[in-house]
């Protein structure tokens, strides 16, 4: 009988640029995750809220529609899931100090990076 396949990864992406967004989901998606996607804070927050414990990644920049910063969210998320691989991405220089674990990527980042960093996690998944 054939080995069972890992359940997929879930990520979470929250970015208020249409372009961006839909481009990282795009790369996670062909690297085999589930993805949820939020273009606020406190929509993010909501799916933190109800699914915070099975998310895998979320990646979110600073700036956000809404009233929230994408620190701020960094920092719910990791008091819901304190394993959550949190990436922040800005195109301007990190003002606030982020959550013990969580990393920051200066915009423009490469798609190779999101490729790369689904490939680590997903391996780390299955070792």
């Amino acid at each position: 009988m054939g080995q069972a396949n890992p359940p997929r990864a879930t990520a979470l992406i929250v970015e208020d640029d249409v372009m961006q967004r839909e481009m990282l989901c795009l790369l996670l998606e062909e690297s085999d995750f589930d993805v949820i996607e939020c273009e606020s804070a406190e929509a993010a927050e909501v799916v933190l809220e109800r699914t915070g414990g099975s998310l895998s990644l979320m990646m979110t920049d600073v700036n956000l529609a809404g009233h929230m910063t994408g620190v701020e969210l960094a920092h719910i998320a990791k008091k819901y899931n304190p394993e959550l691989d949190v990436i922040v991405t800005s195109g301007k220089p990190l003002r606030q100090k982020l959550p013990d674990g969580a990393r920051f990527w200066s915009k423009p980042w490469a798609p190779l990076d999101v490729i790369r960093e689904a490939e680590k996690m997903s391996f780390a998944r299955r070792g």
